[in-house]
């Protein structure tokens, strides 16, 4: 006999039917629309439970491949190790160093991510849209669990800074990728073959992302 499996049910104005999500950190999500039961939630469970327990086996691989030594936080491909400072405010990069405040450390991190989002972005955006010839109009810095990059229709872009804890070369890809958006506003392929020009190895990219993109989490700091 099956042990209950721990899940949490969320409803949805917009959701048409029931939907199950796994995730690395926030474990299991069920889905149901505004007028379904607990019932059906629990049923829906069931009938899927093979397929959660093997994506959960996944997730666990996922965060035990992508955890940095006990100390350091990812950047960039790179492993920045922690000191604590008491004197220090903010987060502080020096080399391969991370000096952090002891108190509100993983708030002042996640701050030193956002702005360095911002600075690593903004150039690698502005390259890409010069390269185009299609300018955008503003960048935001956002903090989505599974988005990584918008574009909209005015020009308007945005990025999740989570991508600083992915590989350099994903965070140009999905550069480019919104770029791309500019020019082609679906994912036709054209949109592919434009992505490719530029980034011929997308696909290694998009992929890593695709298995690997919900465990990029910062850990919790240790005071």
């Amino acid at each position: 006999m099956h042990d209950e499996l721990a899940y949490t049910i969320r409803r949805s104005p917009r959701a048409r039917r029931i939907r199950v999500k796994v995730d690395p950190y926030d474990g299991v999500e069920v889905v149901i629309p505004q007028r379904a039961t607990k019932r059906e939630a629990q049923a829906a469970v069931t009938e899927l439970r093979p397929w959660i327990e093997r994506r959960l086996q996944e997730a666990e691989a996922v965060k035990r491949r992508l955890a940095p030594p006990p100390g350091a936080v990812p950047f960039l491909g790179a492993q920045l190790r922690l000191h604590h400072d008491a004197n220090r405010t903010r987060a502080h990069r020096k080399g391969d160093a991370l000096h952090i405040p002891a108190h509100g450390a993983q708030q002042a991190l996640e701050r030193w991510y956002r702005t360095q989002a911002r600075s690593e972005i903004a150039p690698r955006l502005h390259a890409a849209t010069q390269a185009l010839g299609r300018p955008h109009t503003t960048l935001a810095i956002r903090n989505q669990r599974t988005r990584w990059g918008s574009c909209s229709s005015t020009g308007a872009m945005s990025f999740n800074w989570r991508l600083m804890l992915a590989p350099e070369p994903v965070l140009d890809y999905v550069v480019w990728h919104e770029a791309c958006h500019l020019v082609v506003m679906d994912h036709s392929k054209r949109f592919w073959a434009l992505v490719e020009r530029h980034v011929p190895s997308y696909r290694e990219h998009r992929s890593w992302l695709r298995r690997n993109g919900a465990a990029l989490v910062l850990p919790p700091i240790a005071a």
